[in-house]
């Protein structure tokens, strides 16, 4: 009996990583001016950042359908195998609806975890997953961990522009506005499964800041389990400043730091210039 790992594209792993690793990837749609392309398999993370900057209307994203995911689990399961589907938080989109939905065609032998994130929070909660399943956990006793897990995964990210939120409606013209002029970067995070604004710092130095003092105030990093950077845009400049300026966090505690570009699912709102951590805590939520 094997286990197969099924995540949705929002999780931002490439589709080479993924298939080296044993990962079948789903994934969303993403229409640019009434052209739709499949996230990251027809649209890698920067391809989209390029088309982003000369796009006439602000793209639209739209969720993985249960045939999809049904076809999947078709594909991968041959007899006696189990499978687990990870998905972005339910409270962002209808795929993990479609994932339940699709689950229960599968005479029980597939079992459907909400991540209750996206990106880089997803990513890390896959990650632990492999971990599970490379030690020959059954996917019930992997989806049990993960749900337990999943309570401790922490997802924070400073925008370094607020136009996205404004075009995607998530912020008003008026407050996007006040806030370009007085150099606002939000500070945003998944709390309870929905993007959450956790503060507003003036400037870059001041957010990146404010992203270590919440790392802080979550009980700090738990090494030992999966840790992942993220960054939008067509380069990782911003990040790696980030890194720079607060490396005590990070020397003597990571062998690694491992980065992921943000996938247009969430790109779309944050928009390029974003900054985000997802790890673990060490004391639970």
């Amino acid at each position: 009996m094997s286990v197969k790992i099924i995540c949705d594209s929002a999780c931002d792993m490439r589709p080479a990583e993924a298939a080296e690793r044993g990962v079948a990837l789903v994934p969303l749609k993403t229409l640019i001016d009434g052209q739709e392309y499949l996230d990251g398999v027809e649209l890698g993370g920067e391809a989209f950042y390029e088309k982003l900057e000369s796009c006439k209307e602000l793209p639209t994203t739209s969720q993985v359908a249960p045939a999809e995911f049904a076809d999947c689990c078709r594909s991968l399961l041959a007899e006696g195998d189990e499978a687990l589907i990870i998905t972005l938080s339910g409270k962002l989109s209808g795929t993990a609806q479609s994932a339940v939905i699709a689950a229960a065609e599968m005479e029980g032998r597939v079992w459907v975890v909400d991540s209750e994130n996206v990106t880089a929070g997803e990513r890390i909660l896959l990650e632990y997953a492999l971990r599970l399943r490379d030690r020959g956990l059954s996917a019930r006793e992997i989806a049990e961990m993960l749900e337990r897990a999943k309570k401790r995964v922490c997802l924070i990210a400073r925008v370094d522009t607020l136009e996205y939120l404004m075009r995607g409606g998530r912020l008003s013209r008026t407050a996007a506005i006040a806030g370009t002029m007085l150099n606002i970067k939000p500070v945003i995070g998944l709390e309870d499964g929905e993007i959450k604004v956790f503060g507003k710092a003036r400037g870059s130095r001041q957010s990146s800041n404010m992203l270590t003092e919440f790392i802080g105030k979550k009980g700090g990093i738990d090494f030992d389990m999966p840790l992942m950077l993220a960054y939008s845009g067509t380069d990782d400049a911003l990040l790696k400043g980030y890194v720079d300026n607060s490396r005590p966090l990070w020397e003597g505690r990571a062998d690694s730091l491992p980065v992921s570009v943000v996938g247009s699912t969430i790109g779309t709102h944050a928009g390029p210039g974003a900054i985000a951590v997802a790890f673990f805590s060490r004391n639970g939520n």
